[in-house]
């Protein structure tokens, strides 16, 4: 019962609404796993560095990604409310709040669009421009350092079992004290 129940949260996070029993994905190696969680550990530890950013400039983290989504916006997209929302996966409510709290610190401002006059579209001031090219910049050096090993684990999570050099099933064949040792020997 666990297990069918646990089988339908991807789709569910995905947005899909029919669950097809017969594309249940192959359950993954001791080795896959642990790939993949390197790269969630590599993800985490950029957005930990994410938010002490955001908070060492004296914005929430949300706030730093809501002047990225807006500055960042596609071209085919106008900085409006719903594609804020739509583009962080928020629910429209929660941009609002999220907008409101951004524009009391004068980072955004609401403008009426000049084609539409019932459309407000979201729009950045000096001071959230300042802000956002300083954090940025941030990231991107952040990203320099820390990039290459991201990358790394993502590659090893896309890797097909052959050519990350495992055995059956994707297990290596090593067990969990073979590891210190090898490294001990001054082995990878």
């Amino acid at each position: 019962m666990m297990q069918a129940e646990n089988s339908r949260v991807v789709p569910f996070a995905r947005g899909e609404q029919k669950h097809n029993a017969s594309s249940e994905p192959v359950p993954l190696s001791r080795a896959q796993m642990r790939r993949l969680a390197e790269f969630r550990f590599q993800l985490r530890k950029f957005l930990h560095f994410s938010s002490l950013a955001a908070d060492g400039a004296g914005v929430r983290a949300q706030q730093y990604q809501l002047l990225q989504c807006v500055w960042g916006m596609p071209e085919e997209l106008d900085p409006t409310i719903a594609n804020v929302a739509a583009r962080m996966l928020l629910k429209h409510n929660s941009a609002v709040e999220l907008v409101d709290r951004t524009i009391e610190q004068g980072l955004l401002r609401r403008c009426p669009d000049p084609t539409d006059h019932r459309r407000i579209l979201l729009r950045m001031t000096p001071l959230g421009e300042k802000l956002l090219r300083s954090l940025a910049a941030w990231h991107l050096r952040e990203l320099e350092e820390t990039g290459p090993e991201l990358i790394r684990a993502l590659r090893r999570v896309l890797l097909t079992p052959q050519q990350n050099g495992s055995g059956r099933n994707g297990e290596s064949g090593e067990s969990r004290t073979d590891a210190p040792q090898r490294e001990a020997r001054g082995g990878r």
